[in-house]
């Protein structure tokens, strides 16, 4: 039994220290794409994200003989997650490149509060007053960030909390996924979505294409690597730890997004934003802890 504990303990450790690295690798991904966004025009950055990123998963699929299109690749949670994908990737995409990135993070770490709401809603879950308490909680957070009908409202903060939606739908349709979806075919489709958001949005806003200079093509490179990086760090600690012991990492992603805001971007921090954050994370770690404590064998 103490073997076990040990156990563990060291598989937890180990999963918490990979979900760590994904949310600063995650956090560095952001700070590249809105480096990029200054000479580049967003659709165009999305179609060279998503392809570095689609083809990077092809080959790690491939390495481990999985074919890259099959059967469950289609199905209806399939396609309801590339619509989520492209609207959580677009509208985030924008924000980043918008408003300053530290709020777009903030606002985007009330992701698995609405996850959390929206499996009770679509899945059936059991979510008590409590959890539901934290949730509205969670949200006037957001709202506090955001300070609607003050002078400091901006309608751009809308485009995080849309891309934040967009993330949450995605995340709930992958919970629907059929599990012969590997992580690499996953990672392959989310990407190609990226891809179609990217296409369809500069179709709209009609921009024409920019040669990229050295600098910029090497934050694009930088933001492919570090996202498809993140994204297997992130499937490591979820496979090596317990969810419940590597979930609360999550929220480190917070800690970075605003010290590169501030350190590279000259952001600064307000009242308000400090103030709705701390409800935010206070909140989803209490959704975290209530949760185990419901599951918890008695």
């Amino acid at each position: 039994m103490a073997t076990e504990i040990t156990t563990d303990r060291k598989a937890n450790l180990l999963g918490s220290i990979w979900m760590i690295s994904a949310m600063a690798i995650f956090a560095i991904e952001d700070a590249f794409i809105k480096a990029a966004s200054v000479t580049l025009p967003v659709g165009q950055i999305l179609i060279i994200f998503g392809f570095g990123g689609a083809v990077l998963f092809a080959c790690l699929a491939r390495r481990n003989n999985e074919s890259l299109f099959i059967r469950e690749v289609v199905s209806r949670p399939m396609r309801i997650r590339v619509v989520f994908e492209i609207i959580g990737r677009l509208f985030y995409t924008l924000a980043i490149s918008l408003v300053p990135l530290s709020a777009a993070t903030v606002i985007l770490q009330a992701t698995p509060l609405v996850v959390v709401a929206g499996a009770a809603l679509v899945f059936g879950e059991k979510v008590g007053w409590r959890r539901w308490t934290a949730i509205v909680i969670g949200l006037a957070g957001v709202v506090i960030i955001v300070q609607p009908g003050t002078e400091s409202f901006s309608m751009l903060s809308i485009l995080a909390i849309i891309g934040m939606m967009g993330f949450a739908g995605r995340d709930l349709a992958s919970r629907a996924a059929p599990a012969a979806l590997s992580t690499s075919l996953l990672g392959f489709y989310g990407f190609l979505a990226i891809i179609i958001a990217g296409a369809l949005f500069s179709v709209w806003q009609a921009a024409p294409f920019v040669q990229p200079g050295i600098e910029v093509s090497f934050y694009l490179l930088a933001a492919v690597l570090a996202g498809v990086f993140a994204y297997s760090c992130l499937m490591k600690a979820m496979r090596i730890g317990e969810v419940s012991a590597v979930t609360p990492f999550r929220y480190t992603r917070l800690l970075f997004g605003l010290a590169l805001g501030i350190v590279l971007f000259g952001e600064s921090l307000s009242l308000s934003m400090l103030i709705g954050s701390g409800l935010i994370v206070v909140s989803g770690l209490f959704i975290l802890w209530r949760g185990k404590q419901i599951t918890a064998p008695k």
